[in-house]
């Protein structure tokens, strides 16, 4: 059968015992095969640098981040994109994340979405996907219908497509134009993807549009400059960004922010270049939005 020659569907030999392990025992266990994850990660740093620099190339151009998976592999898609609005404040919609089974699948299983391969290419059409934006395959397996089927579509069209996937040489891997296929080894409970499958594949979704929001400018030295400021602790963050990249006092960080609608990339130009807010935007259009260039 094919599950048996999937690498994710192996049964893990140090676990095989796990049932009758004491707790402590188990974790333990648990955790040490956990350590196999970034390594396995490591090995795929040139693929994911690859991705990474045609997802801004997109995003550059008014393209927009797609992601699509089924289960797991779904869920952390759209957690990842529903994660980029308020920490980049990009625009709602330039990063969206496609679950089989739509939002109802993201807290209860919606038998049979996966397996539809049509449904892939309707949830894409749906959001009017285009040649100008890159879709994301993602599945620990490498042979989900429902993400095989979007990516098929996303090639017709003309679109570029990048899997994310633990089974090295899967459809999926093969299909796109840029594989990354982590393979951290068989879990601990056989076939049981959300555990290391699942946190390679969050690991590698983190480093897509966390490389590609750095390369757009929205972090400047290693902060987050683009914050968007919507609850009480995301506020303090923007004061405490703007007097860490300034080193300006408090009262001075809050006035700068004030004037600029609490913008932390703004209010960093403002004070550094002696600015109003007015000349501090128009220095950053210049700029691309970087700020570094922007004070250069």
């Amino acid at each position: 059968m094919e599950l048996d020659r999937i690498a994710t569907e192996q049964r893990n030999d140090k676990s095989v015992h796990i049932d009758r392990l004491s707790t402590i025992e188990m974790v333990k266990l648990i955790n040490e095969e956990d350590m196999n994850v970034a390594p396995a990660v490591e090995k795929e740093l040139e693929s994911v640098a690859r991705a990474v620099d045609m997802i801004t190339e997109k995003l550059q151009n008014g393209g927009r981040l797609i992601y699509s998976g089924c289960g797991t592999s779904g869920r952390l898609g759209v957690l990842d994109a529903s994660e980029c609005p308020p920490t980049y404040s990009v625009p709602e919609g330039m990063v969206i994340g496609l679950i089989a089974g739509g939002k109802e699948a993201m807290f209860k299983a919606v038998e049979g979405a996966e397996d539809n391969e049509e449904l892939g290419a309707l949830d894409l059409k749906d959001i009017d996907f285009s040649q100008n934006d890159i879709l994301v395959g993602i599945a620990a397996s490498g042979r989900t219908p429902y993400v095989y089927g979007a990516m098929k579509y996303a090639k017709s069209i003309g679109a570029k497509v990048i899997s994310v996937t633990c089974a090295k040489g899967s459809v999926i891997d093969t299909f796109a134009d840029c594989s990354i296929a982590p393979m951290p080894g068989p879990e601990v409970v056989t076939g049981s993807t959300r555990m290391k499958s699942g946190t390679a594949e969050k690991m590698v979704l983190n480093m897509l549009s966390t490389g590609a929001m750095i390369k757009l400018g929205k972090v400047y030295g290693n902060l987050m400059v683009d914050v968007k400021p919507s609850n009480e602790k995301l506020v303090e963050r923007c004061i405490r960004v703007v007097r860490t990249a300034t080193d300006c006092s408090r009262e001075d960080a809050i006035k700068a922010l004030t004037q600029c609608d609490y913008h932390p990339k703004t209010a960093i130009v403002m004070i550094l270049c002696n600015m109003n807010a007015s000349d501090a935007r128009t220095a950053l259009y210049k700029a691309n939005g970087h700020v570094s260039d922007a004070i250069g």
